[in-house]
This record gives C-alpha cells, structure tokens and sequence, in this order.
C-alpha cells in the first residue's frame, strides 16, 4: 500500500461506510485520481467490495480513475457555452485527441473533463486548460490550440 493512502486510511481509522466519499475524496486530492490498488485497499479497510466502490465513485463525476494529463482541457458545458456549440468543440477535441472525456492521451500529454460550468459564458464557448481560458472556441481553432500545447513539449513553444 503506498504510504499516502495508508495514511489517510490511518485517520479515517473509524472504518465506517459512511466515511467512504471522504476517503475517496482525499486520495484523489493526493493521489491526483482512484487507482485499482487505491480502491482495493479502501474496500480492505471498510469491508466493502471494490465494485461497490466503483458504483459510488461513478456516480460522481469528481472522481477520475486515470491520472491527469500534463495539460488538462476543461470543456465548459453550461447553458451559454452549449447554445455557441461546445458539445462540436467536445467532439473535436475527442478526435483531434483520440480519447472520450473522462480519458488521459497515451503519451500522459493531454486529459479531457466536461464541466457543468467554467463561470465565463461571456466568453462562450470557452475551453480552460490548466486553468488558461481560451475564449469563443471554434471548430477550426481547436488544432491549432492543441498543437501550440504540443510545441511546447517539442521545445518549439514558450515553456
């Protein structure tokens, strides 16, 4: 078990099920995501079987069973983002990606979230990724604001 988890379950020692989110919630702030090891030990410690654990965790879209990617996209999906068309923005970052919402890229670059709401509908549709906004995304802009998140891998860009 690796020491972060153990000891979150160390002081959440009460090994009650009502503890569960909590715990969850936890290990992913310090985990960075649920892994099967992660699950298997809250369901250890709480005697609860790790399906179960999985039925509550997807229950919640808090929780993520994948690590992040090193840069991760938020799709805002809020009323004013989807009426400008984020769900042909979501579309295309899933192509142009090759992963759903909810995935990380293979190469740990990129991951994809749907959120309800970024809090910028002025700026609609509107993608942040690592918390810089990208304001009135279109379909056609979409490449070109991955690729600049490429660059700066390849030490093309300004990172």
């Amino acid at each position: 078990m690796k020491n972060g988890i153990a000891k979150i379950l160390k002081t959440k020692g009460d090994k009650k099920r009502d503890s569960l989110i909590p715990i969850l919630q936890e290990i992913q702030e310090s985990e960075g995501f649920l892994s099967e090891v992660s699950v298997a030990e809250v369901g250890n410690r709480l005697g609860i079987p790790s399906s179960k654990i999985y039925g509550v965790a997807t229950f919640y879209n808090q929780f993520r069973f994948e690590p992040k990617g090193k840069y991760h996209v938020q799709v805002c999906r809020g009323t004013a983002c989807h009426v400008l068309g984020s769900a042909t923005v979501l579309e295309q970052i899933e192509k142009k990606l090759k992963v759903k919402a909810g995935q990380t890229t293979r190469d740990g670059l990129f991951s994809i979230e749907v959120v309800a709401c970024i809090g910028a509908c002025g700026l609609a549709p509107v993608i942040s990724i690592n918390g810089e906004f990208h304001a009135k995304v279109q379909e056609d802009s979409i490449g070109q604001i991955l690729e600049n998140y490429r660059n700066k891998e390849d030490g093309n860009g300004n990172n």
